[in-house]
């Protein structure tokens, strides 16, 4: 073929090479991964093509679908009321694929399988949530999702979708619930904070009143070892003067008089100290002034007495 003839015959060329590579366009296709393409020959279902390079005949077979075999997941809003008469709403999301061997029943037998799913939580929610409290779907949220789950399954694989896990992921009551349940929790956290503080405050009164026990036992006990150490001394003392001659009731008056002069003496070392003595009637009073003066007669006596035992000694 000279020049001439190929310049004048180049449109034709041209045609010819795009409408090759248009057939062979139609011929070969090609499917991604995780992917699934629906082949139909004159409207009537030919073969499901999976991933990689496939033939098909050109105007006659057609790709009517590709059909996704990834997880997906649709998320479900559902208002429904509790066994207390609370309005709840709550979101159920629900993750799902198609079985790659049941591709033709995932495309053929539903129309559109999101419709299909939601429909069947919103049964199965509305069933199941009325039966509990409020306070109870909050705490039963997986079981509300497990019936779920359960339900779609023996609904949904007869369809070619396999349910992968259905999740309650929010629970929304009416605000005004909202409030109440934040104000009752609130006061139920105050009356714990009262308890504690006031358990506190009996431990710290107890156990200071323990101390205070302790305290004065201790206390006591001091005085009783102080009074039995004085009368120890006492009795030596009595007995160091009955080996010299003085008895015991000489002994006794001695001894009054000695610390009635000691507690003088001790009253004496500080200028502002103050004794009072006040008797409980003027009987009484008289009485103890002819004490005091029984007292210092005997200590005289008693002095004399020495002094004279002395002197026969020499």
């Amino acid at each position: 073929m000279n020049p001439e003839e190929l310049i004048s015959n180049g449109p034709k060329f041209i045609v010819l090479i795009l409408l090759s590579l248009f057939i062979l366009r139609g011929v070969f296709f090609t499917v991604k991964q995780q992917t699934s393409a629906i082949i139909e020959r004159f409207g009537k279902f030919q073969s499901v093509r999976n991933s990689g390079l496939h033939l098909k005949i050109p105007f006659i077979d057609n790709i009517v679908s590709r059909i996704n075999l990834k997880i997906q997941q649709l998320d479900v809003i559902v208002e429904t009321k509790t066994k207390d008469d609370v309005f709840v709403r709550l979101k159920i999301s629900v993750q799902f694929k198609v079985i790659k061997t049941k591709v033709y029943d995932a495309y053929y037998k539903l129309d559109n399988p999101h419709d299909q799913i939601t429909s069947y939580v919103f049964d199965v929610v509305r069933a199941e949530v009325p039966k509990m409290k409020l306070d109870d779907v909050f705490e039963r949220k997986d079981d509300i999702a497990i019936a779920v789950k359960q339900e779609l399954n023996d609904a949904m694989s007869e369809y070619g979708f396999d349910i992968i896990k259905t999740l309650v992921t929010d629970i929304d009551p009416d605000s005004q619930v909202k409030e109440a349940m934040n104000r009752i929790n609130a006061a139920e956290r105050e009356k714990i904070a009262a308890q504690y503080e006031g358990d506190a405050a009996r431990i710290l009164i107890v156990e200071k009143a323990k101390a205070e026990a302790e305290s004065k036992r201790l206390q006591g006990q001091g005085i009783a070892d102080q009074r039995r150490e004085i009368a120890r001394g006492l009795e030596e003392s009595v007995e160091v003067l009955n080996k010299v001659g003085i008895n015991s009731q000489e002994a006794s008056a001695l001894i009054v008089v000695t610390q009635h002069y000691d507690t003088l003496s001790s009253i004496g070392e500080h200028v502002n100290s103050n004794l009072i003595l006040l008797p409980n009637s003027p009987q009484a009073g008289s009485d103890m002034l002819n004490n005091m003066v029984a007292s210092f007669t005997a200590s005289n006596q008693i002095g004399e007495a020495m002094k004279n035992r002395k002197d026969e000694l020499k």
